[in-house]
């Protein structure tokens, strides 16, 4: 069953990319480029559907150690690419090479071991409202899923690897 529920999670997924492609041809070049917002957090506003069209890159050079990329550990080890011992948030060696096993799963995304626009795009997809009261509530991962919300200013709480609570920012970390 598990087979089946990874085939149909890729069919929803194809299905979303091309709907996204044709969508994006009708959008201004501007729209449809999802630059970078520059906030300090992983951040969502309105319809979570697109929330993270527009994050910045955690990698082993950018944003290294920061809760951003203890939230990018806790979505590997959802879809089993990453232990749960590896959620600390610093985007080491098992960090890069989880994300690029990760990113090899989903066709047209490009493999470079580095979480950026498109990997986080790619990861969205997956948040889902599941207690159906219109906000974020669960990542549904390929293995395991977590609860993740976000609040009135936007930004996004999550369980570490250890399950204690965390605020997803670039620029700092507490996740150990």
């Amino acid at each position: 069953m598990r087979t089946d529920t990874r085939r149909a999670r890729l069919m929803v997924g194809t299905i979303g990319a091309l709907t996204a492609a044709v969508l994006g041809l009708s959008a201004s070049p501007a729209a449809a480029s999802g630059t970078y917002s520059g906030r300090a957090y992983v951040y969502g506003g309105g319809a979570f559907a697109d929330d993270w069209n527009d994050e910045g890159i955690v990698s082993t050079g950018t944003n290294r150690q920061s809760n951003a990329t203890c939230l990018w550990q806790k979505i590997l080890w959802a879809d089993g690419k990453l232990a749960a011992s590896g959620i600390d948030g610093d985007f080491g060696t098992g960090t890069y090479n989880a994300t690029r096993a990760w990113q090899d799963l989903w066709e047209g995304l490009g493999v470079d071991g580095s979480a950026g626009r498109d990997t986080w795009t790619q990861a969205g997809k997956w948040l889902r409202d599941i207690d159906g009261n219109g906000a974020v509530d669960t990542y549904i991962g390929l293995v395991r899923n977590f609860t993740i919300s976000r609040d009135s200013d936007g930004r996004y709480h999550f369980p570490d690897g250890s399950g204690s609570g965390r605020i997803a920012g670039y620029d700092y970390r507490t996740c150990s």
